[in-house]
C-alpha cells in the first residue's frame, strides 16, 4: 500500500455561494459539482472541496488518494493508525462512480482521510 498524491483539500467556508463565485469566477478554478453546501472544484488534479459552516476557522482536512481504500485501511490500522470508522460510502455520481473514504487524526489531532473512486 502506497499513499497516492493529496487528492482533496477541505476548506469551510461561510456562503456557499460567495465561495463558488469566488473559487470558480474570480480565481477561474474548474466547478466540478454542487450538491446541498458542498462545492467541488479541480486545482490540476487535487479537488478543493468546500463546504459551508459557521466557523469557518477551523483547519484543512488533507485526503490521500489509494488505489483500494480497503486494503490501505486495513494496512494502516496494522500501523497503528486510530481511524474514526471504516471506509464509508460518501457519495454516488449519477454516473455510478462512488466516493469512498476514512478518516484519521494525526499526532496533533490534525484531520486526515484516506479517499478513493469506485465504478
Amino acid at each position: 500500500m502506497e499513499l497516492g498524491v493529496i487528492g482533496q483539500i477541505a476548506r469551510p467556508v461561510r456562503d456557499i455561494q460567495v465561495a463558488v463565485d469566488f473559487y470558480g469566477t474570480v480565481l477561474g478554478l474548474p466547478h466540478l459539482y454542487t450538491f446541498g453546501d458542498l462545492a467541488f472544484f479541480d486545482c490540476g488534479g487535487t479537488r478543493l472541496f468546500l463546504s459551508a459552516t459557521e466557523e469557518p476557522a477551523q483547519p484543512s482536512v488533507l485526503y490521500f488518494r489509494v488505489d483500494d481504500i480497503q486494503t490501505a485501511y486495513d494496512e494502516l490500522r496494522a500501523r497503528g493508525v486510530e481511524f474514526e470508522q471504516a471506509p464509508h460510502l460518501i457519495h454516488k455520481h449519477d454516473n455510478g462512480v462512488e466516493e469512498w473514504m476514512a478518516f484519521f487524526p494525526d499526532p496533533d489531532g490534525h484531520l486526515l482521510a484516506i479517499m478513493a473512486q469506485v465504478g
